[in-house]
């Protein structure tokens, strides 16, 4: 059975659990008609379940206490500052580099495009060349 099944079944039995305790009413229908939704296993909607047991959860926590952050990642103002600073000399680092990446692109990207009007404009010369002989060849004939 997959991890994210046991989350989902253990939240639907603290769910239960929770609604039974808090008095309103009875939740075992709907949570086992979800337990079957997230299983596809029919037999949940009549509680009869082989395969999947819900459990209720083994926390020594009380109910909605999150621990935030382990002991051992704890650090001081001190260690969190230069941490902070690293991080922003880390970043301020690979923009510059970005930025001379970029600028290096654009002088490329300009180049070419210096070398295609250039290229455009040797094309549009001979073309304005060959017009001129064909409109003096032209001329002749009529004449």
């Amino acid at each position: 059975m997959s991890v994210l099944l046991h989350v989902i079944l253990h939240m639907l039995a603290s769910l239960e659990q929770f609604m039974l305790s808090s008095g309103r009413g009875t939740a075992e229908s709907c949570v086992q008609k979800l337990i079957m939704a997230v299983t596809g296993d029919e037999t949940a909607a009549t509680g009869d379940m082989p395969a999947y047991q819900i459990r209720t959860p083994t926390t020594t926590l009380p109910q909605g206490v999150v621990m935030a952050a382990s002991p051992g990642t704890l650090h001081s103002p001190q260690q969190l500052t230069e941490e902070a600073t690293r991080k922003r000399e880390l970043r301020l680092m690979k923009n510059r580099e970005a930025a001379r990446e970029c600028r290096r692109k654009k002088k490329e990207y300009v180049k070419c495009l210096e070398n295609r009007v250039a290229v455009l404009e040797n094309q549009n010369k001979t073309l304005i060349e060959e017009l001129k002989a064909l409109k003096d060849l032209y001329c002749h004939k009529a004449e």
